[in-house]
């Protein structure tokens, strides 16, 4: 953390446009930016646990204020109002600029998406697995270090601000963008984000994005959200608190679309009462790009500091609302404030971030490319035909277009172009042994492809989406999904297959939940491998192959039926998000999932044990200590993500039947015993109360529920909470 001395301190002493035409020139433009693209520890930790409350500034906090004091003092109104916005519709060197200020020595910020790896505009960097990936391996430590590897990309770019993590809620599986979140569940996302957070922060700043209830892709620019406070509150925030909270986040990107009628981008109770009032957040608010500020007076009276990319609201029109009084000055300097505040906390202008292509596409990144792909990988059926064992199979036919197609996600703002992409039919190749592999495309199946599918000890089928199937809407034709269900085509294939190799294996990528109900009696094994990265194809081959145990858990819930979910509207001009999605949803209505949320099958066994509390009661400001016992009962050595659910009894509002409180991923050799320790805070267990406007923990009984996913959970324990 830079010290702030005398030297340091003397160096730094509308609404008229037509909002349909913004759109689409916006979304054509950044079309043909995305489509035109070809494929040291610096940031703020504490210097000792006394300044951990401090956030991301740590010790240098008091330093920061009084020389942003002295900034503000000398800064003109024009200079500060430069420090609100980005300099242009198109990026610079592949990063999107705010301005500098040399007569002051302040720097600009160099932004760059995004959630799966440098975006493509950058230029070639690292494409690890989709966010939905990452979620499914539940691995907190793996998601920190995966968010200081792109820090150091982004770094590497000359960056300074990563949009990333992406940490809306799946509140349905067809949204376009699933694939760039974690999951359904506001703990686990959030536990997964500030991992996130953390490792990116070590290098660069964090943006937490969509602030707030970004779930829709076809109708995002103008569709207005209604929710009511306790689903607010309780599902569609906690993780954004947590991001703040938690991971000390520097930056949140406000969502496009409205919520109770106004933009998020102008929503005073978004981003001043909940975001800066009730949470603290001391960093700065930017929109999303291009259409994501929809006014001038609104947005800055609401708290939106920085518009994105380039001033439309918050050039003249700010200095002009500042002349006429309807933008007080006070509220230009708190952003201001706030801008300078995440700047010189994260030192740019003293170490700045320089081109490093050396931090970029390295070896080490490619690894922990394959590491997450490999963790993230969920085994949903194995009627014992893995893992392959090629000491006993000649042959194994791989089929589909989408074996031999680099398949790493949507390629909309979280494109990346990476060095290279291991399809699932190199990776096959690369780890088949002796074993002869074969290709055949498939759709429609010649005879002699017929007799190589028949002949081959085993067939594996690649099939799944793509970008042309879900994605962000920015791109024509792109957007929500329009079915839960595999193409019909890939449904065919499958169905053939199977129909001639009774060994068959199913292998599928895309970015949530599939239906899988028309084919799933029809083979022996399913791998869902979701958009994986640059490596996902070896990761693949060696989950097939057993050189890696399987151990990935889903992080959504996947339903026999999209009817078993509530509806996905996404062609209306106002929705109304319910408190109920996911597995609170199934839960509810007694629904019975084809695969629960954290289901994922592993090629050893665990048993679960010995369920112990530290108390049987507990004090509204208290922690509980649970611990439960795992043992790996099978004859290799696996991981078991260990999950802990809290139930409530009798209370006066409606509550879900069970919510994850926590998880833990653990590793076990055969017949190994692990004990497994979860801290249950009280406060966790709270509901909203709308008439108080606060968090009330009631003084009721509860019970405690630890095991393999929501609908595997052996073990059960009650406890209660005191009155105050």
């Amino acid at each position: 953390m830079a010290i702030f001395d005398a030297s340091c301190r003397a160096k730094a002493l509308g609404r008229d446009f037509n909002r349909v035409l913004i759109l689409i020139l916006a979304a054509a433009l950044l079309s043909m930016l995305l489509w035109g693209c070809s494929s040291d520890d610096t940031g703020p930790e504490s210097e000792s646990p006394a300044c951990d409350s401090v956030g991301f500034c740590g010790c240098s906090a008091e330093a920061v204020e009084i020389l942003i004091s002295d900034l503000l003092a000398e800064m003109t109104l024009s200079e500060k109002i430069e420090q609100m916005h980005g300099i242009g519709f198109v990026p610079v060197d592949g990063l999107w600029h705010t301005g500098e200020n040399e007569r002051l020595g302040i720097p600009g910020f160099r932004m760059v998406d995004g959630p799966r790896g440098v975006g493509i505009l950058a230029g070639t960097a690292t494409a690890f697995p989709v966010g939905m990936a990452r979620g499914a391996t539940w691995d907190r430590e793996l998601e920190k270090r995966i968010g200081e590897a792109m820090g150091k990309e982004v770094r590497g770019k000359g960056g300074s601000v990563l949009l990333a993590p992406t940490i809306n809620i799946l509140s349905h599986p067809r949204w376009g963008r699933a694939q760039e979140t974690y999951g359904e569940d506001p703990h686990h996302l959030g536990k997964m984000g500030v991992s996130f957070i953390q490792g990116v922060q070590q290098h660069v700043i964090a943006s937490a994005k969509h602030f707030a209830l970004n779930n829709i892709e076809n109708t995002r620019y103008w569709v207005n959200v209604v929710a009511d406070e306790r689903t607010l509150r309780e599902i569609y925030l906690p993780h954004f608190r947590m991001a703040v909270q938690e991971g000390h986040v520097g930056s949140v990107m406000s969502a496009y679309n409205k919520v109770d009628g106004h933009y998020c981008s102008g929503n005073s109770e978004l981003l001043g009462r909940i975001l800066k009032d009730d949470w603290g957040f001391e960093g700065f608010v930017e929109s999303d790009w291009f259409v994501g500020t929809w006014s001038t007076v609104g947005s800055a009276l609401a708290g939106l500091d920085i518009e994105m990319p380039a001033p439309v609201f918050y050039g003249n029109r700010l200095a002009g609302a500042v002349g006429t009084g309807e933008v007080p000055v006070e509220t230009i300097d708190g952003a201001v404030r706030r801008i300078l505040r995440v700047k010189y906390c994260f030192d740019l202008d003293t170490d700045p971030p320089e081109p490093n292509p050396e931090e970029v596409a390295t070896e080490e990144h490619a690894a922990l490319a394959l590491e997450a792909a490999r963790k993230a990988i969920v085994l949903l059926k194995n009627d014992g035909i893995l893992p392959l064992d090629r000491e006993a199979i000649d042959s194994v036919v791989v089929v589909g277009e989408l074996a031999d197609t680099p398949n790493h996600g949507d390629q909309g703002s979280s494109r990346v172009a990476p060095p290279y992409v291991v399809t699932p039919l190199q990776g096959i190749l690369d780890r088949a042994g002796e074993a002869a592999v074969e290709y055949v495309v498939g759709n429609p199946l010649s005879e002699e492809d017929r007799t190589r599918i028949a002949t081959a000890d085993a067939a594996v089928v690649v099939v799944g989406l793509t970008a042309e199937e879900e994605g962000e809407g920015i791109l024509p034709g792109r957007g929500d999904r329009v079915s839960l269900r595999l193409p019909a085509a890939h449904e065919e294939l499958i169905a053939s297959v199977a129909g001639l190799n009774e060994r068959t294996i199913v292998v599928l990528e895309g970015g949530s939940a599939i239906v899988l109900e028309n084919w799933l009696p029809l083979v022996e094994a399913i791998l869902m491998a979701w958009y994986p990265g640059q490596e996902g194809g070896n990761a693949v081959a060696d989950i097939l192959f057993g050189e890696v145990n399987p151990s990935g858990r889903l992080p959504s819930t996947w339903p026999r039926a999209e009817s078993d979910l509530p509806p996905f509207i996404n062609d209306r001009a106002e929705v109304e998000y319910g408190y109920y999605h996911g597995y609170l949803h199934v839960d509810r209505e007694g629904i019975e999932p084809r695969y629960p949320f954290g289901y994922g099958l592993s090629y050893t066994t665990f048993e679960y044990s010995n369920l112990m509390l530290s108390d049987r009661s507990m004090s509204p400001d208290a922690t509980l200590g649970v611990t439960a016992e795992v043992r790996n009962t099978g004859a290799v050595a696996g991981e078991e993500v260990v999950q802990l659910y809290v139930s409530c009894e009798d209370s006066r509002v409606d509550r879900p039947l069970r919510t994850l409180e926590g998880f833990e991923r653990i590793h076990l050799r055969p017949d190994e015993t692990v004990r497994v320790h979860f801290d249950l805070a009280a406060e966790n267990l709270a509901y909203y109360d709308t008439g108080a406007g606060e968090w009330e923990v009631e003084p009721i009984g509860y019970r405690v529920h630890v095991g393999a996913s929501s609908r595997n959970l052996p073990l059960a324990a009650t406890f209660a909470v005191r009155p105050d």
